[in-house]
């Protein structure tokens, strides 16, 4: 399993019914400010406490504005045995541009 997922790849999983962990890891400024219905939003610095939210064996896949946190996030869940963790290429933002246009863009 890739590091990056695609947001089309996510928007197919979501419209498929397939269940996964999608996990906003943005600031809780950023969550109030553009969000995607039905994520999960732990900001990154509170992951390693709230760890125990999140499924080892489930598919993770992980969000923030342009895919720098998303990544360093999926990277280190997977150090942690977190194997299907993923991060969205381009973030919300790409999101905003290409999947869902009512996700304002910040």
């Amino acid at each position: 399993m890739d590091y990056e997922i695609q947001p089309e790849e996510v928007s197919r999983l979501r419209a498929a019914g397939e269940h996964f962990t999608f996990l906003d890891c943005r600031e809780p400024w950023e969550y109030q400010t553009a969000r995607i219905e039905g994520t999960t939003h732990i900001p990154m610095q509170d992951i390693p406490a709230r760890i125990q939210e999140l499924d080892p064996d489930d598919h993770i896949v992980v969000i923030c504005h342009h895919g720098v946190r998303s990544m360093n996030v999926a990277a280190w869940l997977r150090q942690l045995g977190y194997e299907k963790s993923q991060s969205v290429a381009g973030g919300i933002d790409r999101w905003s541009r290409t999947i869902e246009p009512k996700v304002p863009v910040y």
